[in-house]
C-alpha cells in the first residue's frame, strides 16, 4: 500500500479511535481525524503526533462528507448507548451514513469496529445489536469493507466498580470460565495491519483478541500485581438480579456469544507486540489497576 493515502478515522479522541489513529501515524500513514472541539487536548496532542485534525459531529453529514473527501479509507466506530450520550437509534444512524458516505465519496477501504457477540442471530443486548445491524448495511453495499469485532477491553477489567478497592474482584465468567480480551492500543495494531494488507481483508469480519484469561486466572494476575489475595468471584444471584442488563451480559458469556472465537495465533502473524493480561497490568495497564485498588465506584448496570 502507499501509505502517503490519507486515512479518516473517527472517534479519534476516544479510546479506539485514538488507538488507531495512533498506530496509523505510527506505521507511516497520512491520517486525517473528525472531532468535535479541536482544541481538545487529545486532539491537539493528535495535531502534534502529525494528523490532520478537521471539526465536525456525527449529526454534522456536510463536515462528514468534506472530512471523507479524497481519503483512501475511513475508520469507523460511534459512541455506544452504555456510554450514556447516545440512543442506540443514533449509533445506527451514524454508522449507516458514515458507510454510505464512504460509497459517495469513492473511499477505497472501510474498516468498521463492531463487537464480539455481533452476528446473525440477535443477542437481545442493543449494545451488540446495533452493531449487527451496521454491519448488515455495510454488506449491502458496493464497498471494500473489513469489520472487526473486539473482545472485551483490558481497560474494563480494571475499571472502578468491580471490587477491587474491597479487595476482591467480581466479572462476568464462572471461575473457570474463560473469555478473550485485548488492550485498547493493540486494536490500532490490528487495524494498521488489516490497512496494509487490503486484497487479503476485503471482505472480511475478523474477532480481534490478544489473549484468554479465566476467573481463576484473573485472580492469580490481580493478587500478585496488587501483592496481596484478590479473590475472584462470579457477580451474585443477587447483583444478577437486580440488573437485567448484567444478567444479559452473563447469559452471553455463559452461551459462548461474549467470550470470543478469536484466532490468537493469526492474530500474533498480523502484530507479534500484541499484549498478554499479564503483559499489559506490568506495562501500560499498571496505572488503571492501582486506580481500581483505590477507587469507590458502583456500575450502572441498568442500561
Amino acid at each position: 500500500m502507499n501509505k502517503t493515502s490519507t486515512i479518516l478515522v473517527f472517534g479519534a479522541t476516544g479510546q479506539q479511535g485514538g488507538s488507531v489513529a495512533n498506530a496509523l501515524l505510527n506505521n507511516g500513514w497520512s491520517v486525517r481525524v473528525m472531532v468535535r472541539n479541536p482544541a481538545s487536548p487529545a486532539a491537539l496532542a493528535l495535531r502534534d503526533a502529525g494528523a490532520e485534525v478537521v471539526t465536525g459531529t456525527f449529526d454534522d453529514i456536510a463536515a462528514m462528507r468534506g472530512a471523507m473527501t479524497g481519503v483512501y479509507g475511513v475508520f469507523s466506530v460511534q459512541p455506544s448507548s452504555p456510554g450514556g450520550t447516545v440512543t442506540d437509534d443514533d449509533e445506527v444512524r451514524y454508522g449507516k451514513t458514515i458507510a454510505s458516505l464512504a460509497v459517495e465519496c469513492g473511499v477505497q477501504h472501510l474498516v468498521y469496529s463492531s463487537g464480539n457477540a455481533a452476528g446473525d442471530t440477535p443477542t437481545g443486548v442493543a449494545h451488540f445489536d446495533t452493531k449487527a445491524e451496521i454491519e448488515r448495511h455495510i454488506r449491502t453495499l458496493p464497498l471494500t469493507a473489513t469489520i472487526v469485532r473486539p473482545a472485551a477491553f483490558m481497560e474494563l477489567l480494571v475499571m472502578p466498580g468491580f471490587g477491587l478497592d474491597e479487595g476482591h474482584f467480581h466479572f462476568f465468567m464462572q471461575p473457570e470460565g474463560a473469555m478473550q480480551v485485548i488492550a485498547v492500543e493493540d486494536i490500532g495494531k490490528i487495524v494498521a495491519a488489516v490497512y496494509a494488507q487490503p486484497a487479503r481483508f476485503k471482505g472480511k469480519t475478523l474477532e480481534i483478541a490478544s489473549d484468554v484469561v479465566t476467573g481463576l486466572q484473573l485472580q492469580e494476575l490481580f493478587s500478585a500485581a496488587a501483592g496481596r489475595p484478590i479473590p475472584y468471584s462470579r457477580f451474585s444471584d443477587d447483583e444478577l438480579a437486580a440488573s437485567p442488563f448484567l444478567q444479559q451480559l452473563t447469559a452471553l458469556v455463559d452461551d459462548g456469544q461474549l467470550t470470543g472465537q478469536a484466532d490468537l495465533d493469526a492474530m500474533r502473524q498480523m502484530n507479534p507486540h500484541l499484549q498478554t493480561m499479564a503483559s499489559w497490568l506490568a506495562g501500560s495497564g499498571r496505572v488503571a489497576f492501582e486506580d481500581a485498588l483505590a477507587t469507590s465506584a458502583n456500575w450502572a448496570f441498568n442500561r
